[in-house]
């Protein structure tokens, strides 16, 4: 960057509003009007294409980008019609400053699962996994097992991809299996993410907005195990002790796949400590994690630099056989680039939250969560209250579900709060469209596992969800 780009970034930093919020004022109760009824149907409309996104073809982030921008331009129109035409701009920044924290530390997060993919880690699991030849029930316990503790501190969705492609590989013609462990890695993969806040985006913001410290989360994980016990262990009853047929294809990790794994473990930890005994926000944490990343990522990129122009100049094969093994075995032709991590992020999924997390705050701007936080905390119950929430999460996806929830605010103790968590977590298990893991094995095994083939057995998750509601309840109390 040159000097005078840089200067002119120093001034605009410097011109920008210190408070955002000191004219915030609190949300009037615009339900009824008709800028209201008109941001709450393109609300309703954006997300029916969402769902429909398997049948349109159409990405989810599309469409609630566009109900964001035309919900604000409704809430500035209808706080302006009542005398306070600065309430939409506070509010709004509000909600950027939100979603800016969800954006960085999931794109800290994705990046790292992007460069151990890239490294094969997965890949060299997956190897180890068939190389056991095991039987088709032990595969599937296990394969539910790694789901399970893989998808606590990765997202629910690489969690699922990963195991989806062990199974598939020992499935064969064998449709049944397949079926049975797909819902399996479903269940497991959102299971495993309610007990932790890197589990999945809905502990992740009820962390982040400091209702549960990071050690009360471990409160959930029976009642979380039990989520996926219950209906495994019924659907292992149908599956035989045969022996698959599996590939002897072995694949080994690429060089730096440990250095990058004790680098994502180095920061967990920095993001936690900083979290419980400083009291900082959990992205300052991840991207000084990504940093160190990047870092490692230089002397990598320059080390498979100087190996490639070695080969290329002839040099005598003995001086980088040793070396040069590691980058042959992978399944990348070019060196290392941090980038091309960051840039094979999920931005359909990361733009899709800003969608939802301004769409959601618009509608509460204009009083429609106030309005359900009545409706349903206070005519039903909290406990009742928070149980609907994870049975709308089977249909509707979990994450504007709670953070609706978040910005209603409803008065809970720590263990409601992690009764919800817990549900919104678990409950999109119930149906295959409920959660980002069962619509991408849905794809990824099409035309085997189906919306109807998981159906059959949502009496069994039904169980489970029930099961994990009564541990919670026994345990921890409500």
């Amino acid at each position: 960057m040159s000097l005078k780009y840089a200067v002119v970034l120093m001034l605009a930093l410097c011109s920008f509003p210190v408070n955002l919020y000191a004219a915030e004022t609190t949300p009037l109760d615009l339900t009824g009007s008709g800028y209201a009824i008109f941001a709450l149907i393109i609300f309703i409309a954006a997300y029916l294409l969402v769902v429909s996104e398997e049948f349109l073809h159409l990405r989810k982030s599309k469409p609630v980008m566009i109900a964001a921008g035309v919900i604000w331009l409704l809430v500035a129109l209808a706080y302006s019609a009542h005398g306070q035409p600065d309430f939409a701009e506070h509010a709004l920044r509000a909600n950027l400053l939100e979603y800016s924290e969800l954006l960085l530390f999931l794109l800290a997060a994705m990046t790292y699962i992007n460069t151990m993919q890239e490294r094969r880690v997965f890949l060299a699991l997956r190897t180890w996994l068939i190389s056991k030849k095991l039987s088709m029930r032990n595969i599937f316990w296990l394969t539910g097992i790694l789901a399970f503790f893989i998808s606590a501190v990765a997202d629910n969705l690489t969690t699922a991809l990963l195991m989806c492609a062990v199974i598939m590989a020992v499935a064969g013609d064998n449709r049944k299996f397949m079926v049975l462990g797909c819902i399996n890695l479903v269940v497991a993969a959102n299971a495993g993410g309610a007990f932790t806040p890197f589990g999945d985006i809905t502990t992740l913001m009820v962390w982040q907005k400091d209702k549960v410290q990071f050690l009360e989360f471990f409160r959930l994980f029976i009642p979380s195990l039990l989520n996926w016990f219950i209906p495994a262990f019924f659907m292992s009853l149908t599956i035989a002790h045969t022996q698959p047929q599996c590939s002897t294809e072995k694949i080994s990790m690429a060089k730096g796949g440990q250095t990058v794994i004790a680098l994502f473990a180095l920061t967990i930890c920095m993001t936690v400590l900083g979290r419980q005994y400083l009291h900082l926000p959990p992205v300052l944490g991840m991207m000084t994690g990504l940093g160190l990343l990047k870092i490692y990522g230089y002397f990598l990129r320059r080390r498979e630099l100087r190996l490639a122009s070695a080969e290329n100049n002839n040099l005598p094969m003995l001086e980088i056989e040793t070396q040069t093994s590691q980058i042959k075995s992978s399944t990348h032709s070019e060196p290392f680039d941090i980038f091309t991590s960051i840039k094979q992020a999920e931005w359909d999924t990361l733009l899709f939250f800003y969608g939802v997390v301004l769409s959601v705050g618009g509608l509460g701007a204009l009083g429609y969560l106030a309005y359900a936080s009545t409706a349903l905390y206070g005519a039903l119950g909290t406990t009742t209250a928070n149980i609907i929430i994870g049975l709308i999460s089977a249909i509707i996806d979990n994450i504007p579900v709670m953070y609706a929830v978040l910005n209603m605010n409803p008065d809970m103790s720590v263990n409601q709060w992690l009764l919800v968590a817990l549900t919104a977590g678990v409950g999109g298990s119930i149906l295959s469209i409920g959660s980002a893991a069962g619509v991408a094995l849905m794809g990824q095994a099409r035309g085997t596992y189906t919306f109807f083939a998981h159906l059959r057995w949502s009496w069994a998750i039904a169980l489970g969800y029930a099961g994990s509601i009564a541990a919670h309840i026994w345990l921890n109390g409500v």
